[in-house]
C-alpha cells in the first residue's frame, strides 16, 4: 500500500474520528471548521484509500468482567507456511486473543489477551497447544495498565 497524503484538515479530521467515531458528518464538520459537504468528501476519500478502515465502539474490558490481561509469548515448533495458517485458524477460533504478532528475536509469536481469570486463560492454553505444536509457551500477566490507546499519531504528510 503507498502512503497516503494527509494535509492538516485530514488530520483534524482523523484525530476527531479517533476520539468519537460515532460523530455525525456534521459534527465532525463543525469540530475540524469545514462545510458538510467538505467534511463529507474528505471522509469518503480517506475511506476509500484505506485510512479509515472501519468504524467500531470500544468496549471496557473491566466492566464485562475480563479483568485480566495475558501476553503469551510462542516459540514455533516449525516454520512453515502450513503450519502457520494452522497457527492463525486457531488464533482467530480463540475470542479472548485480542492481539496477534509475528516477532524478530527470541519469541516468534505474541498474543495479548483478555480473559476472566487464571481459569479462563488456562482454557485458552489449553486450547491452543491442543490445536497446534509449539516449541514453548511463556505468559506474562499484567498488573496494572497504565497506557492503552486505539489512537494513532497523526502526522502532516509533506508534499512530494
Amino acid at each position: 500500500m503507498t502512503r497516503v497524503k494527509l494535509d492538516d484538515a485530514d488530520i483534524r479530521i482523523l484525530a476527531v474520528l479517533q476520539e468519537d467515531a460515532a460523530l455525525s458528518i456534521a459534527e465532525v464538520a463543525l469540530r475540524v471548521n469545514l462545510s458538510h459537504n467538505a467534511c463529507w468528501r474528505r471522509m469518503t476519500r480517506l475511506k476509500e484509500v484505506g485510512v479509515i478502515t472501519r468504524r467500531v465502539t470500544l468496549l471496557d474490558a473491566n466492566a464485562l468482567g475480563l479483568d485480566l490481561t495475558v501476553f503469551v509469548s510462542i516459540r514455533a515448533a516449525e516454520h512453515s507456511d502450513e503450519w502457520l495458517k494452522k497457527l492463525t485458524a486457531a488464533i482467530n477460533e480463540i475470542p479472548e486473543v485480542v492481539e496477534f504478532y509475528r516477532m524478530t528475536g527470541d519469541v516468534d509469536y505474541l498474543l495479548k489477551l483478555r480473559v476472566e481469570s487464571m481459569a479462563a486463560y488456562d482454557m485458552v492454553y489449553r486450547r491452543l497447544i491442543g490445536a497446534v505444536r509449539l516449541s514453548d509457551v511463556s505468559a506474562s500477566f499484567s498488573m496494572e495498565e497504565i497506557k492503552c490507546t486505539t489512537a494513532l499519531p497523526l502526522k502532516r504528510t509533506p508534499p512530494a
